[in-house]
């Protein structure tokens, strides 16, 4: 099995720097899940990931970086995109910008698109990551392609097995959902993917409201986590549900707490605690020996709600 090490030992973050820099795959913590590291520069590295994850390679990667400037050197930095970096990085928000044409960013991490989907994770750790290594990071989540995203160490661990090289230890993701993904390459901001930033926050930001997706991707997304079936565990997934069936782990939620439920997300109906714990409690519950279905009970259609019920609706969603 892989190494893992604790992050914040000199030795551990130097022996990360190495391997990545020799194109190998570290796993990371970030603020929302652990990240399968690669740089993002080098295609043979970059393609380690996808064999790895197991994931398309028509799916593309966000490449993580400390800020701005760093930003600068590899995408053109609109103006829509200007106000979301100053109000939101480094933190949970990915934006998807126009690639710049001297841009040393893989075409492969990029799926030979013309924009870049770039993100400035919050994470202490992982800002002395990518400061040391000195070039960007693509770092899908550290699972094996459309399964549960991790939140921890063992999570990764468990997913990956010996396909990563090393695993730095960070404990729990604080946010433990993935970064909202805004598309600001063009005229009209555009959310991909709901996240740890909302909606509300980032048209507060940009004074206006942002664009959504009508209808499936299709085989050719522009941004990460956009499929239809991803984030899914093992066992099957029933959505909306408010009382438990026979085989069944119930998932609760606020007020819909049968008798005989597994699990809550939150008692007290916290979204961001519903956030926190979401990826957790499905890989708890995500046990054939003991379930034949994980139901899950409503949750709201605002704030984080929005964010992880999309997580959950591609969870649920019919598997090719």
């Amino acid at each position: 099995m892989p190494r893992i090490r604790p992050i914040d030992d000199p030795d551990a973050l130097a022996e990360a720097v190495r391997i990545l820099r020799a194109g190998g795959l570290v796993a990371f913590p970030t603020e929302t899940v652990y990240g399968l590291g690669a740089l993002a520069t080098d295609d043979r590295a970059v393609a380690r990931i996808f064999e790895a994850k197991g994931r398309p390679r028509f799916n593309p990667l966000i490449a993580h970086l400390p800020g701005r400037e760093e930003a600068e050197a590899v995408a053109e930095i609109t103006p829509d995109g200007a106000r979301l970096i100053d109000a939101f990085w480094p933190g949970a928000l990915t934006l998807v910008l126009p690639r710049r044409a001297d841009s040393a960013l893989s075409l492969l991490a990029c799926a030979g698109l013309p924009t870049a989907a770039l993100r400035a994770p919050a994470h202490p750790a992982a800002q002395r990551l990518l400061r040391a290594v000195g070039a960007p990071v693509a770092a899908p989540s550290a699972n094996a392609s459309g399964k549960l995203s991790p939140v921890t160490a063992a999570h990764v661990r468990d997913s990956l097995g010996e396909a990563v090289d090393l695993i730095l230890d960070g404990g729990a993701c604080q946010i433990g959902l993935e970064s909202a993904i805004v598309d600001v390459s063009g005229e009209t901001p555009t959310l991909l993917r709901p996240g740890g930033v909302t909606a509300e926050e980032i048209e507060e930001v940009l004074g206006r409201p942002l664009a959504r997706l009508d209808g499936p991707v299709g085989d050719a997304p522009s941004a990460p986590g956009m499929l239809e079936s991803h984030y899914a565990p093992g066992l099957p997934i029933r959505l909306e549900a408010r009382d438990v069936a026979p085989g069944e782990a119930f998932l609760a939620f606020g007020a819909v707490h049968p008798e005989g439920a597994a699990a809550s997300l939150s008692q007290t109906g916290d979204l961001r605690e519903a956030a926190a714990s979401l990826f957790s409690l499905l890989h708890a519950l995500d046990d054939p020996s003991r379930f034949r279905r994980i139901a899950v009970a409503p949750i709201p259609e605002t704030g984080l709600g929005r964010a992880i019920n999309d997580r959950l609706r591609r969870a649920a969603a019919p598997r090719g």
